[in-house]
């Protein structure tokens, strides 16, 4: 089974226009073995099948690495040294662990209210080597640092994940939610201190579901 999950994980990378070392596709293994073992202890997720744990799981969050490194392509870190990213009612570090694999560059925190998921995000940095990740356990609207990307992944509406996140995010941060279908009705909901710029539709090796990341970013109302 290891063979054929390898097998399909390097295709959707290929697929999703990555270009992944043969260490970091171990990792990503390896993290998907991590999820398994602690899913028997911990019910970290729903999904426990290992092929689907990879369509739904690894390939949906592999799908936002790219977008990602375009938006981050034309901006500078708020600290002029760094990017940093929150993952936001992280689980199991969907997607901030796939993204602390696939772009050592950055600094990724993963934050959960609930305790043994963050101890795992902790677990995970250490047994994947990945000295970019950690996980906090609080409530994002209690964290004093500031972040470039504040991210989600069927968080919350976007009205409460901008709303709990606000303070998070650097002033010239971005909101980066990952939704399934066009969220039309909640983009319509947003306060006017809060623009969306760009709806980009996803598409997911294997996994036959609309997906979209929303962008947005703080704006002055008018």
């Amino acid at each position: 089974m290891t063979v054929d999950l390898k097998t399909t994980l390097k295709s959707g990378v290929v697929e999703l226009g990555l270009d992944l070392s043969d260490t970091q596709i171990g990792q990503l293994l390896d993290y998907l073995a991590l999820i398994q073992k602690w899913n028997k202890v911990y019910n970290l997720t729903a999904v426990r099948d290992p092929a689907e744990m990879l369509t739904h799981h690894l390939l949906d969050s592999l799908a936002v690495v790219r977008p990602l490194r375009q938006q981050l392509a034309s901006r500078q870190p708020a600290d002029g040294q760094g990017f940093r990213l929150l993952d936001v009612g992280s689980g199991a570090g969907l997607p901030g662990v796939v993204i602390a694999i696939c772009c050592p560059d950055i600094a990724v925190s993963c934050v959960d209210t609930v305790a043994k998921k963050a101890t795992f995000i902790q677990q995970a940095a250490l047994a994947l080597r990945l000295p970019n990740l950690k996980g906090l356990h609080a409530r994002v609207e209690n964290l004093d640092d500031h972040y470039d990307v504040v991210s989600s992944r069927a968080f919350a509406s976007l009205v409460d994940f901008t709303n709990w996140s606000r303070e998070a995010l650097a002033p010239a941060g971005l909101w980066m939610a990952m939704k399934g279908k066009h969220p039309a009705d909640e983009l319509a909901q947003l306060p006017a201190g809060v623009g969306v710029f760009h709806v980009e539709q996803l598409s997911v090796p294997g996994l036959g579901a609309e997906r979209c990341i929303v962008w947005l970013q703080p704006q002055t109302p008018t």
